[in-house]
């Protein structure tokens, strides 16, 4: 089933059309899964949701709480087909998730990563700015997922520059050499969005020099809850880095280690999409039933790409509600989201608020 998106434009169908083919692909993937997943099998029959005939509609998919990737082992496949294990970020002392890919999971996560963000930057490989060290990248079997993010947008790049030393203070030669090298020319920043505020803005301010970033595209990740404490709005921390280095241009994105490879992307209106490959619902707090366009609740997301571990349907930690669908001024269809931040009392999970939480 696959093969048919790829024939497709990633934003290209309406509800009707995508609900058909994604639901057609999902039921095979919970088929595989509960046939090959014995922890998975046993999950769905405990929750009354064994009988796989039931399913009719997306909103009929059984999810399973992304929280148990850090208590179980979670894999549709042998030992010997492992090929890359990612683990999700974590604050001292939190257990971690454990994703594990075979080649095949691994090399499509990535296709699709890269057609989705070609999307919003455009398709000509671009040199990046790394607002990180060049550390974080240890273990190329087994990524935190922190190493992981960096090493996905490997594809994106020609050339990427890390421009923090290890102690996180800012390597300043590193940048002048960079932006002297690309002077004029389009470039990509990435960074997780306490560290370009902490590392990269605030040492911006300190020098006290406006470097001229008018032409970059910066990709922040990670969650907004260090903002949202300190008073800081997504459209502040965007006004602050065009006010300081003229960047115009910004693509947030939401997505998660436990779904690598589906991100629901910003586009130029400010709202975060869900693709062909993708699907979000918000369920209601009280009940789990579906929420409408506008009502707030959790968020499960749905993907294609999980095909190696049971990953394809999951009720998170957070809070979304769905602004539209097929109706976003930027012309792409399907559901257009906003992300409201973590349920009251969850863990820290994302790379940049874990990180923020030794602070």
């Amino acid at each position: 089933m696959i093969d048919n998106f790829h024939n497709l434009e990633p934003y290209s169908l309406n509800k009707e059309e995508k609900e058909k083919l994604l639901l057609e692909h999902e039921l095979e993937l919970t088929k595989f899964h509960y046939n090959h997943c014995e922890l998975y099998r046993n999950i769905l029959n405990a929750m009354g949701g064994g009988n796989l005939d039931d399913i009719k509609s997306l909103y009929d998919l059984p999810s399973i709480p992304v929280r148990l990737f850090k208590e179980l082992e979670l894999k549709s496949i042998k030992d010997e087909e492992i090929f890359k294990i990612m683990t999700s970020s974590g604050t001292t002392g939190q257990k971690v998730s454990k994703i594990y890919t075979d080649k095949f999971t691994a090399l499509l996560q990535q296709k699709v990563f890269i057609r989705l963000m070609s999307e919003f930057i455009g398709k000509k490989r671009l040199p990046m700015l790394i607002v990180d060290s060049p550390s974080v990248i240890k273990d190329r079997k087994q990524f935190s997922a922190r190493g992981a993010g960096i090493i996905t947008l490997n594809v994106l790049s020609t050339k990427m520059t890390y421009i923090l030393n290890d102690d996180m203070s800012l390597n300043e030669n590193a940048l002048i050499e960079f932006l002297e090298e690309n002077k004029g020319q389009k470039f990509l920043i990435f960074g997780f969005t306490f560290m370009l505020y902490q590392y990269f803005y605030k040492s911006l301010l300190k020098l006290n020099k406006k470097y001229d970033m008018s032409k970059a595209y910066m990709m922040q990740s990670g969650g907004w809850k260090k903002f949202e404490e300190n008073k800081i709005s997504k459209e502040e921390f965007q006004r602050r880095f065009k006010d300081i280095c003229g960047i115009e241009h910004f693509v947030d994105h939401y997505g998660m280690v436990e779904q690598t490879g589906c991100v629901y992307a910003d586009c130029e209106c400010g709202n975060m999409h869900a693709s062909i490959y993708s699907d979000i619902i918000i369920r209601n707090y009280k009940d789990f039933s579906p929420c409408k366009i506008g009502q707030e609740g959790i968020i499960q997301v749905i993907s294609s790409l999980a095909h190696s571990y049971p990953g394809h349907s999951l009720l998170t930690e957070d809070r979304g509600v769905i602004l539209g669908e097929d109706d976003c001024p930027c012309g792409r269809k399907g559901k257009y989201i906003k992300v409201l931040g973590r349920m009251k009392n969850a863990e820290l999970r994302g790379c940049s608020d874990t990180y923020a939480a030794k602070f």
